[in-house]
């Protein structure tokens, strides 16, 4: 017992000397006395348990207690919030009860319990009578579960057809991207009966299986992240054809492929009368016979197309990798729309984020949408090159038949992304912009920004949603747009006019290099929920013990934080939503005959800092192209270099408390919140990338999107933990759920198959390491015979 009570006094001694040293470094930031006094009280209770004195206990005691009581005061009965606050101190106070350890008589165990629980109630009361701040997350409120059914009114006015049919012909069932389906073979009655039908291995774990495939007929059509293309049966799940794309060694950063599109030829007779056409990791564009997977002979060049022609950078080099293709192609007016992926934050001067169209039967160039010239909507003549470094359009595009639109979310100025001293007026017009084009002219009708002069790579990642909503004087034919800032904006899509309230609200620009032009507002969705979560406190820090928690509230404070818009600059700043958002491409789902919106979203801050060119360049930073590698953000060509690692503490843990992701219901038409709860749990996660195995909410960060029936379900994988859940959709209760084989970080789609059994799918892929570990399944599910 000697031994042991050694080495309880040495683990006292070490969490105090480390407590008093930390706390120490947060009071000289402005920060909590918490640590500080905790330490020294802990180094005090030590000095008089080593010469034996009953003090020392009632000391160690007392720490425990207060502890108690400024963690619930602080965080107040949130479990996760609790957790490093409490779990750590508890663990050494208990072996105050070990009499032998302790060393001393006359302390009474029940004395202890009985001052525990008074702890535990002043801190309760002193977290009801501290001043509670308000969250703006749900600015708009609570509303009661809807009752709306505007289906009939919808139907009149509606020009993006609601799914009708048994298929899932694109990428979001419609063009509209919607997420919603018409089937209620499974309902919230039998959806718990649900089993796992059938599964397809792709055979390609070394890229990111993100595909929501789309279903015609029999057939199902997947696309691998290398590009391959795989027809299944839609009852069995087994492979009727495979189209090898060949894109094996290709330097691409972000192997991934979120879809292909279904053409049908308007004449039946036709080459290929029925086609599959998908974009490339090497920038091809490919049309294939869907009966048969071979190529289409009669588009482009043996049935491809090169999509390199003018997208050399600013010297004319074509660099590999730059440029390239991972969203599904939109098809408009027998037109192929596509933007593409340019590589983040490299080098002032990469390819142009050009918007291009190609004849969907025979590959022939259409039209672009080049920011730099927007009148030119011609190929450049030779020696030239479409305007470089101008906001790409990497994400899922909508399209509008009737009006003849197709709808391109833009990302921000590429290799300048967190500086835009450099930017020309067209990048600052039309960068993190809907942009709403011609689909038979490629010119702008009207675009939509939903950051001004985005200095922090928020990008719109989200597919915009077409549907017909209620608003006063009638249905609007709508746009929803979420954001990466978690903003959502409702415009017509006519016009592009805010249907609902949109305000501009000041935001900081201290802290900002000399030269740059910060924007002293940013739009603000007024009228909506916003997905952003409130701003950051010290006291949301968080981390698994008192040790990191404080390393992580000292960051916050060296940190400048000023909200949302943070400027970048060259002293450390904390972006909050992060790069991974807010909301990302997967979007939201959108039930528009019952005016209701799911929404699944991220909360994971950056911790970024700007570095001047000479230091940047004595760190040998690169463009990766040029030998560099993509997380180095080189910027090239400015004088700022970028470092935005996500903001975790030496265990590897978010430096902000849970949650990280959440999962919510809103109603389209009083722009209220039904419901919310956190999505995912901490079974999966843990430090260092080890899992936990707790089965409890956590809320995890996600990516991948959701599913709406009209029956009433929810259906979404997305989160770090690999589970497919059935979701109510009038709730938020969950109904159901299916461990997966790694991580659906794709969005599920359901469709019936000619035999009349729904099905409900998703590709569970991982995530090539950031979320979870990579898998290459295809999984079916349905309700049994």
């Amino acid at each position: 017992m000697r031994l042991a009570r050694a080495i309880y006094l040495a683990l006292l001694t070490a969490l105090g000397v480390a407590l008093a040293v930390a706390g120490a470094m947060l009071l000289r930031l402005g920060g909590s006395a918490y640590y500080a006094t905790a330490g020294v009280a802990i180094l005090v209770g030590v000095w008089f348990l080593w010469r034996r004195r009953t003090l020392g206990v009632w000391i160690v005691a007392g720490v425990w207690w207060g502890t108690i009581a400024w963690s619930i005061w602080e965080a107040g009965f949130d479990g996760w919030a609790l957790a490093p606050r409490l779990i750590l101190i508890s663990v050494i106070a208990a072996g105050l009860l070990v009499a032998r350890v302790r060393g001393t008589r006359g302390v009474s165990a029940r004395a202890m319990v009985a001052a525990t629980v008074g702890a535990i109630l002043i801190g309760a009361l002193g977290r009801q009578m501290g001043s509670a701040e308000s969250d703006p997350l749900y600015r708009a409120g609570v509303a009661p579960l809807p009752l709306h059914d505007i289906s009939a009114a919808t139907s009149a006015t509606n020009s993006i057809a609601p799914p009708t049919s048994d298929d899932w012909p694109h990428y979001g069932n419609d063009a509209g991207g919607s997420r919603f389906s018409p089937l209620t073979q499974i309902h919230r009655g039998n959806v718990a009966q649900l089993r796992l039908a059938w599964t397809f291995h792709t055979g390609d774990t070394q890229t990111s299986l993100e595909v929501t495939p789309i279903k015609i007929g029999d057939s199902v059509y997947v696309c691998t992240g290398g590009n391959d293309v795989i027809a299944l049966d839609a009852q069995t799940g087994t492979q009727r054809w495979r189209f090898n794309a060949g894109t094996a060694g290709s330097p691409a950063i972000l192997k991934a492929c979120r879809g292909v599109a279904y053409f049908k030829a308007p004449d039946p007779g036709a080459d290929c009368a029925e086609r599959i056409l998908t974009n490339t990791i090497d920038a091809r564009l490919i049309a294939l016979d869907a009966r048969t997977g071979q190529l289409c002979k009669s588009f482009g060049n043996d049935g491809q197309v090169s999509l390199l022609k003018g997208m050399g950078d600013a010297q004319g080099r074509t660099l590999p990798g730059y440029y390239y293709v991972t969203s599904a192609p939109t098809i408009v007016h027998g037109r192929v729309v596509l933007g593409g992926w340019v590589s983040d934050a490299q080098y002032w001067g990469e390819p142009s984020g050009v918007v291009r169209a190609f004849d969907a039967m025979t590959g022939e160039f259409a039209w672009a949408f080049d920011m730099g010239r927007p009148d030119r909507q011609t190929e450049p003549p030779p020696g030239e090159q479409y305007t470089p470094s101008t906001p790409n359009a990497w994400a899922p595009m909508s399209a509008d038949e009737s009006l003849g639109l197709v709808y391109v979310p833009t990302g921000n100025t590429t290799g300048s992304d967190y500086y835009g001293a450099l930017r020309r007026p067209f990048d600052d017009r039309y960068s993190s912009s809907v942009v709403a084009i011609d689909a038979d002219t490629g010119r702008v009708r009207w675009s939509f920004q939903t950051v001004h002069h985005d200095l922090w790579d928020y990008d719109v990642a989200p597919q915009p949603v077409l549907a017909d909503i209620t608003r006063e004087g009638g249905i609007v034919p709508a746009l929803i747009q979420p954001t990466k800032t978690g903003e959502i904006f409702v415009l017509d899509r006519r016009t592009g006019v805010p249907v609902s309230p949109v305000r501009e609200v000041p935001v900081s620009r201290e802290g900002a290099v000399p030269e740059e032009r910060v924007s002293p507002t940013q739009p603000a969705s007024v009228a909506m929920p916003s997905f952003r979560g409130p701003d950051l406190r010290e006291r949301d820090m968080w981390g698994l013990t008192p040790l990191d928690q404080a390393w992580c509230r000292i960051q916050f404070r060296r940190a400048r934080y000023a909200g949302m818009y943070t400027p970048p600059g060259t002293t450390p700043f904390i972006q909050y939503p992060g790069i991974l958002g807010g909301i990302e491409w997967n979007s939201v789902s959108v039930n528009a005959a019952q005016g209701v919106m799911i929404v699944n979203a991220s909360r994971v801050a950056n911790y970024a800092q700007l570095v001047p060119r000479s230091d940047a360049d004595a760190q040998g930073r690169k463009a990766e192209g040029l030998g560099g590698h993509y997380m180095a953000r080189a910027q090239l060509g400015t004088p700022y270099a970028v470092t935005n690692p996500p903001f975790l503490s030496p265990l590897g843990v978010p430096c902000q408390q849970p949650p990280f992701g959440t999962l919510s219901g809103v109603d389209l038409v009083t722009g209220k919140l039904l419901w919310t709860q956190r999505l995912g749990t901490a079974r999966d996660s843990g430090p260092f990338k080890l899992p936990s195995m707790l089965p409890f909410a956590l809320g995890t960060p996600n990516l991948g999107g959701s599913v709406i029936t009209r029956s009433g379900l929810v259906f979404i994988g997305a989160s770090q933990d690999r589970y497919l859940r059935a979701i109510d959709a009038a709730s938020g209760a969950e109904l159901w759920r299916a461990r997966l084989p790694a991580g659906a970080q794709a969005t599920p789609m359901t469709y019936r198959s000619s035999q009349g059994r729904q099905f409900v799918v998703v590709a569970a892929g991982g995530n090539g390491g950031r979320l979870n570990e990579p898998g290459d399944s295809i999984l079916a599910f349905a309700l049994p015979y």
